[in-house]
């Protein structure tokens, strides 16, 4: 931790956690992007009367994936926090 005009600068170049931590990234994006293709689809199935409850269960599975987004962040961190501690 190296400290600059009072703010905190993290630097690590651990070949170990930019890998992990770009798993994660990844992992989070692909999640948001399901997210936005539940909501997008669910959408325009509200257009059509026949598929109003199709278009439901989209909501409700793209609002539970809204719950995994942070878990996959925490997952992340601690995972790297884990990596640190062991010796290489």
């Amino acid at each position: 931790m190296i400290k600059v005009n009072g703010r905190e600068l993290d630097i690590d170049i651990g070949s170990r956690h930019i890998v992990i931590q770009r798993r994660y990234e990844a992992l989070g994006a692909l999640n948001d992007l399901l997210i936005a293709v539940w909501f997008l689809i669910g959408s325009f199935f509200f257009l059509n009367d026949s598929l109003v409850e199709s278009g439901t269960w989209l909501f409700v599975v793209g609002s539970a994936q809204l719950i995994i987004k942070p878990l996959i962040k925490l997952m992340s961190l601690v995972h790297v926090g884990f990596i640190h501690k062991i010796p290489v």
